[in-house]
């Protein structure tokens, strides 16, 4: 610990140290307040599951809008600010989409080194400019807990942008990192997390999706999001229940990080686990022979995960060769959608 973090940054954050969304249903209740919000050039607001808002400016161009931000997930303040700023551009690669411009969100204490802060925002630069994108400036406030993120535009073509509830009967999914976060930032905050653990982590969040969407845009991807606050089971019980279908998962084929399966099994996860489970209880089965922890770690939050794409069964090979050249993390099919019978789950886990 250097002389700038003489108190460790995970301690400016509430929680078990993951970024983990507010309760779908709860969220879901409140949005509903404020009505439905329609304009003819508005392709995907806050009604459904996506995770960007796209408006379209012409025929051959409409914006992407979303932001994010979140408190410290790690003690490197350079790694926080990479991390930070690769979750929130994630979510423009989840429209297929490219981001074009970024601003800064930052919450700082008042008592803390503002030197921190500038070496966090130094870290969300390099993403941005490895993103190709352009810093444009940022807003600030004075807060308790350390908070940083971007809000981001990007551009997409208006009819080719990869929709939440766009998956059809009969295609297969296929997921670009492993998961783990969700377990290994729990463990860093309880200071349970090895030094090799936590750098092998921190490299994997700061990854951008901008591979594997590059790699895979000329394909025939139905539907996409990312794995995020919601872990594997809420994002992919998004994108059965606005498709009308039921998600397969094949526990087997789901890439884990190393040490993230033994940490789950110690009992280090994140509140978004059993805030999952909870809400997911009447749309998610788990087969009996699924290792509970493993269920468990498909349930948990996940920070800067990866795509989860869902295409035909014969663009699979193809997207699977081209994942693996772009070197993304991990280039797996783990599930398939199917006819959904009226009453059953939307995701089943075998």
């Amino acid at each position: 610990m250097t002389e700038l973090t003489k108190k460790r940054l995970t301690e400016y954050a509430s929680g078990s140290g993951c970024a983990a969304k507010l309760p779908p249903g709860s969220l879901g209740q409140v949005l509903s307040k404020l009505g439905a919000i329609e304009h003819p050039n508005l392709l995907a607001g806050h009604a459904g599951f996506e995770d960007a808002g796209i408006f379209r400016i012409d025929n051959e161009r409409a914006l992407v809008q979303t932001l994010d931000f979140f408190p410290p997930l790690v003690d490197d303040p350079r790694w926080f600010g990479r991390i930070a700023a690769a979750n929130a551009l994630s979510d423009v690669y989840a429209m297929g989409g490219t981001p074009i411009t970024a601003m800064n969100i930052v919450g700082w204490p008042k008592d803390l080194d503002i030197n921190i802060l500038g070496e966090i925002l130094l870290g969300g630069l390099e993403k941005v400019t490895e993103a190709g994108a352009v810093l444009c400036g940022g807003h600030s406030v004075t807060d308790s807990e350390i908070k940083f993120g971007l809000s981001v535009t990007g551009i997409v073509h208006p009819n080719r942008w990869w929709p939440n509830a766009g998956a059809r009967e009969g295609d297969v999914v296929l997921l670009t990192k492993p998961l783990g976060m969700g377990a290994i930032s729990a463990a860093i905050k309880k200071q349970q997390a090895t030094k090799q653990m936590i750098d092998n982590a921190m490299r994997q969040m700061a990854t951008l999706n901008k591979s594997a969407c590059e790699a895979v845009r000329e394909l025939k991807v139905h539907g996409a999001t990312d794995v995020t606050g919601f872990g594997l089971l809420g994002h992919g019980c998004e994108m059965a229940e606005g498709s009308g279908l039921t998600f397969t998962v094949d526990a087997a084929s789901v890439p884990v990080f190393p040490g993230a399966l033994e940490l789950v099994r110690e009992g280090v996860v994140t509140g978004g686990c059993s805030r999952g489970k909870a809400f997911l209880s009447n749309r998610v089965r788990i087969d009996a022979a699924v290792d509970e922890a493993l269920a468990n770690l498909f349930f948990d939050a996940e920070t800067s995960g990866g795509l989860l794409l869902a295409m035909p069964e014969s663009e699979a090979e193809k997207a699977v060769r081209r994942l693996r050249d772009a070197g993304t993390p991990c280039h797996q099919v783990v599930g398939r959608f199917g006819k959904r019978v009226v009453g059953e789950p939307f995701v089943i886990v075998k």
